[in-house]
């Protein structure tokens, strides 16, 4: 999807269109759905999107300069 197409300019994403964003499996993602830990997502009826924002926050909250950060 084109951030034209959207009026509020939100890319959404797909699980395997997040997971190649995130260099991560799909599967990975539909687990931290299920146990908790992912990425924030929304459902849509069945289908499940994230929305790109929402994907790089993540990534970000996520950095650590070193080990002892965890």
């Amino acid at each position: 999807m084109k951030q034209s197409d959207n009026p509020n300019g939100c890319i959404f994403l797909t699980n395997s269109e997040a997971a190649e964003f995130l260099r991560l499996s799909p599967r990975t993602l539909e687990k931290q759905r299920v146990v908790g830990g992912g990425p924030p997502f929304r459902k849509f009826g069945r289908r499940v999107l994230y929305a790109q924002a929402d994907l790089q926050k993540w990534a970000e909250d996520r950095r650590f300069d070193n080990t002892s950060q965890f």
